[in-house]
């Protein structure tokens, strides 16, 4: 059962968001464009594969998939392959808007960012097709730190940016690794698929 309202803490004096599957309703087709990908290097990529590595950067994903099934898929050719396909339908993308609200809400009341693992330019490029572009002028993506989640160093950096020390952030989440990373920094979480119905592989 989701639940309806999503409201932040009252002791939150920063938000930070993550993009794909919290602000963007991009995971259906990321997840299409990872299991059309990995099929040409004949791998199975499953719902459950894919909630495993939700998260990830593009290249580490890659690197992460040779780990697990022993193959030496060349990380940058794969990752490319499955960026070109999701581009092909970001543009279909829509908005979860029981999260989205919360921006507009609370946009210029309350520092703002957006700390995501995938790579800088898609990230603005989906902001600009759910229409809030201009809303965080801090975005903190995967060519922005050393460590992806689950280590903590993505919204650390949000925190920093934002001037707010990281107990009072309050972060919202679908990854269960940026849920850690977030709970490691010491931030308030909050998982948004309890708001919104979860739609991959069904």
């Amino acid at each position: 059962m989701t639940k309806t309202k999503l409201e932040i803490n009252p002791k939150a004096k920063g938000l930070i968001f993550d993009l794909d599957g919290t602000l963007a309703d991009t995971m259906p087709i990321h997840y299409i464009a990872w299991k059309n990908a990995a099929a040409s290097y004949g791998i199975d990529f499953t719902p459950e594969l894919f909630q495993q590595l939700a998260g990830i950067p593009l290249y580490p994903t890659v690197e992460k998939l040779n780990q697990i099934f022993g193959t030496q898929i060349d990380p940058k050719e794969m990752g490319d392959i499955k960026e070109t396909e999701f581009e092909k339908n970001m543009h279909l993308t829509p908005e979860i808007k029981v999260v989205t609200d919360l921006v507009r809400k609370y946009h210029g009341i309350i520092p703002m960012a957006v700390g995501t693992g995938g790579m800088r330019r898609l990230a603005f490029k989906t902001l600009e097709i759910i229409g809030l572009q201009d809303y965080f002028e801090i975005v903190v993506a995967s060519e922005d730190v050393q460590n992806y989640k689950p280590h903590p160093e993505t919204f650390l950096k949000c925190a920093e940016l934002m001037g707010v020390n990281p107990v009072d952030c309050e972060v919202f989440e679908d990854g269960i690794l940026g849920m850690k990373a977030a709970e490691t920094a010491g931030m308030m979480v909050v998982d948004v698929t309890n708001y919104y119905e979860v739609t991959i592989g069904k």
